[in-house]
């Protein structure tokens, strides 16, 4: 145990480095090591306001990451990198001291605190919001996907299922995020397990809905759950019925009947997903006919509504489109960038903000981006980018 200072012992030390006592507040801490302290016994953390006032209200922080990978840590809104911050100075553990906002003005004489260290180090853990990991969740939903009920004698598969619970062990996001991106890729819930379904079978339940709007001359604005569930029910489960609905309407209420209004922009692009899934390329002007004829009634297409997951190649002759979704891509931004310039030595800014856009951190832009990874030049009175670096072929 170390020796503790005496008041004497501290004034005389004042005296030999030439500090005036009264310039100095009236409690004085002496700090002293405890028995067996070690650098690796703490690690520190620096927190902003807002993950603090969530420690405080009893709220939990989880380091998430499987070996192979690098390890985020996760509110239960936000995802951080972990990044590893060297400092000069000695950090040092010492509960219950108190700052100098927190010392009582009114003693009239100094006294000597004695505070023990429980620990110290010369690094602390830094966090910098980041982009939720979310590729490997829609890998995992796919290793067992839904096809729909089982018939007949048939036994459903089992294996690869994951309840939230898994997921949150597995995924590199927080809870938020990751049940924002079961909405966005329209993974459902059955008996207690998270499903992709199948595209085919999704189509599938589309289709029922937009022939049963047809058949029943519904406005897409107006169309009524309890009708749907009642004529769909002998094709499909009522579940999967208000599932396909959720995806691709608004859900509403209006003289106490559950309305939806479906979204034009998704059925649309979900129609023209099956028609580009099978074709390498597709010449641009059948594609646009066909992808017309294949919609509801009442509805109308427009190449807008495939940004991000369809590109048009409007140098080639005929011009075409093929399927690219921007999901399928790297995560990483420099990998992102390299397939992209793989895939078209060339990009006007309008071609490939939709393929960059999810890649922007807090404040950052997609031309902040292209700043730094891309190099602009006029082609035709166009501005184009291409890859700062020679790209692999």
């Amino acid at each position: 145990m170390a020796k503790m200072r005496t008041l004497k012992e501290v004034q005389a030390t004042l005296q030999i480095a030439k500090l005036k006592e009264e310039d100095l507040k009236e409690t004085i801490h002496c700090l002293s090591f405890g028995e067996n302290v070690s650098s690796a016994d703490y690690c520190l953390m620096e927190l902003d306001d807002t993950l603090c006032k969530q420690i405080e209200a009893g709220q939990s922080l989880v380091i998430r990451g499987d070996k192979d990978e690098r390890a985020v840590l996760c509110s239960g809104d936000k995802t951080y990198d972990l990044k590893i911050a060297d400092t000069s100075n000695l950090l040092l553990f010492v509960p219950e001291l108190q700052t100098p906002d927190l010392l009582p003005n009114n003693l009239e004489s100094c006294h000597v605190v004695q505070n023990q260290i429980w620990g110290f180090c010369n690094s602390y853990w830094e966090l910098r919001k980041h982009r939720p990991k979310l590729k490997k969740l829609k890998k995992l939903l796919m290793e067992n996907s839904y096809e729909g009920p089982a018939i007949g004698g048939q036994e459903e598969v089992t294996e690869n299922r994951y309840t939230m619970l898994d997921l949150l062990e597995r995924i590199q996001a927080s809870e938020t995020e990751i049940k924002e991106n079961l909405r966005t890729i329209h993974a459902c819930e059955i008996d207690g397990y998270w499903r992709l379904l199948d595209f085919d079978y999704e189509m599938k339940l589309l289709g029922h809905v937009t022939q049963l709007v047809d058949s029943e001359s519904w406005s897409f604005n107006k169309v009524p759950l309890q009708n749907c569930l009642e004529e769909l029910a002998p094709l499909e489960p009522k579940e999967m019925i208000e599932h396909c609905l959720n995806c691709y309407g608004h859900r509403y209420i209006e003289n106490d009947q559950v309305l939806y209004a479906l979204y034009e922009d998704k059925v649309c692009r979900a129609l023209a997903l099956l028609l580009l899934q099978n074709a390498v390329k597709f010449n641009l002007q059948e594609f646009q006919e066909v992808w017309q004829q294949s919609v509801p009634d009442g509805m109308s297409t427009s190449l807008d509504q495939l940004k991000s997951v369809a590109l048009v190649d409007r140098a080639s002759r005929p011009e075409t489109i093929c399927l690219l979704r921007v999901e399928d891509l790297p995560e990483d931004t420099q990998e992102r960038f390299n397939y992209l310039f793989t895939l078209r030595e060339k990009w006007t800014e309008d071609d490939i903000t939709p393929y960059i856009q999810d890649l922007c951190g807090e404040k950052q832009t997609t031309g902040a981006l292209l700043t730094k990874y891309a190099r602009s030049s006029m082609q035709g009175g166009v501005k184009v980018f291409n890859s700062r670096r020679p790209i692999a072929t």
